[in-house]
C-alpha cells in the first residue's frame, strides 16, 4: 500500500523573490522563465539545451516541441523517443 501525500496543490504560479516563493501572476511567471531561458541560452549557447518529448504524446505535441527547440531555443538537441 502507498501513501499519498496531502500536500496542497498548486493553483497559481509561484516565483522566488529573496529566497522565497511569492504568489505571481501568469503573465510574471511566464516571463521570468522566459527570460530565464534566453538568459542561459545567451551565456551558454543555445546546443547548452536539450529537449526530450514524450513517445506517447500526440503527432502536433510533439511537432510543437521540435519547433519551439529548433525556432525559439535554436538547437537540434530534441528527441521524442518514438523509436520504441
Amino acid at each position: 500500500m502507498t501513501k499519498t501525500s496531502k500536500l496542497p496543490r498548486l493553483t497559481e504560479p509561484l516565483v522566488r523573490v529573496d529566497g522565497e516563493l511569492v504568489t505571481a501572476s501568469w503573465s510574471e511567471a511566464v516571463g521570468r522563465a522566459a527570460r530565464g531561458f534566453a538568459q542561459a541560452r545567451d551565456d551558454h549557447g543555445p546546443d547548452a539545451f536539450g529537449i526530450f518529448s514524450c513517445s506517447k504524446s500526440t503527432n502536433e505535441m510533439n511537432y510543437a516541441a521540435q519547433k519551439f527547440a529548433r525556432t525559439v531555443v535554436g538547437t537540434n538537441n530534441i528527441d521524442s523517443c518514438n523509436r520504441t
